[in-house]
């Protein structure tokens, strides 16, 4: 697959302001530099869209821009370049099939990108990953809300849950799962390719959704629905600044905050069903 590479250019902060806003947007894969973020269009999306989501957000924030054309070549050799082991304290390590295996973490998982965001380290899912050593996971009925690469519901599944059911919009994300889950030999996550609606499951022991502000704002009332009673909720992917909103819509849904955690201006948020 072709693609429009867009660099953005400025500081770490605004960078992760930026990344926020793009989750809605086309693009399907970012990544944060050392000089600012890589937003990745697919060439079949809406270029207009983008271009024009992008010139509202020049006027609230400072960045240039940097366009690149990519013809469809080797992603796999892309990430090989850039794509390094992350380490969860002692308790988890998630590495790509050409990193040797990381000594002294109690899991360690082998995901391998492609386009499909979920690596580990980016702070969200840094977050999520070390909130689940302490989340009751053993036998329960997981849902993995917006799966990227597959990394928290494989995660889940060895953990002991009983099954894992894994949604992403992305064809990408849920080809990724399937095929990070068989690497990883976990054979009880179902992957799906769709939305909320799609789900199977019901009265789930717990959901992870590691997704952005909007989404999760617009989808708490129906997660509530798919959360047993006294079932937890875990959300990153939200900026320290939506806290209020994001707390004050999960408790008008039924959640009530549990836990927090922040990673530089992520949070991530336990929450319990009441």
């Amino acid at each position: 697959m072709d693609y429009w590479k867009y660099s953005l250019l400025t500081d770490p902060d605004t960078a992760q302001v930026l990344l926020a806003y793009l989750s809605d947007a086309p693009f399907d894969t970012f990544e944060e530099t050392e000089i600012g973020l890589d937003a990745y269009l697919p060439a079949k999306a809406s270029k207009a869209e983008a271009d024009h989501l992008l010139e509202e957000l020049s006027q609230q924030f400072p960045f240039t821009i940097e366009l690149t054309f990519l013809p469809a070549q080797n992603w796999n050799e892309i990430w090989e370049s850039n794509f390094k082991p992350v380490v969860v304290g002692n308790f988890c390590a998630v590495r790509a099939d050409f990193h040797p295996p990381q000594p002294d973490v109690k899991w360690e998982l082998v995901i391998n990108p492609k386009m499909a965001f979920g690596t580990g380290h980016h702070e969200t899912t840094w977050q999520c990953i070390a909130a689940m050593e302490h989340l009751p996971l053993a036998g329960a009925h997981v849902l993995d809300y917006g799966c990227g690469t597959g990394i928290l519901a494989i995660l889940a599944s060895k953990l002991g849950a009983a099954d894992v059911e894994a949604v992403d919009i992305e064809e990408e994300s849920w080809r990724n799962t399937v095929e990070n889950s068989a690497v990883n030999d976990v054979h009880n996550v179902t992957a799906r390719c769709g939305t909320l609606n799609d789900v199977q499951g019901h009265d789930f022991d717990g959901i992870l959704a590691n997704i952005n502000r909007n989404v999760i704002l617009d989808s708490l009332p129906r997660l509530a629905q798919l959360t047993r009673p006294g079932g937890w909720l875990l959300v990153s992917g939200i900026l320290a600044e939506d806290e209020t909103i994001v707390v004050e819509t999960a408790r008008q849904a039924g959640f009530e905050k549990k836990k927090q955690t922040q990673r530089g201006n992520w949070l991530c948020v336990e929450f319990f069903r009441g």
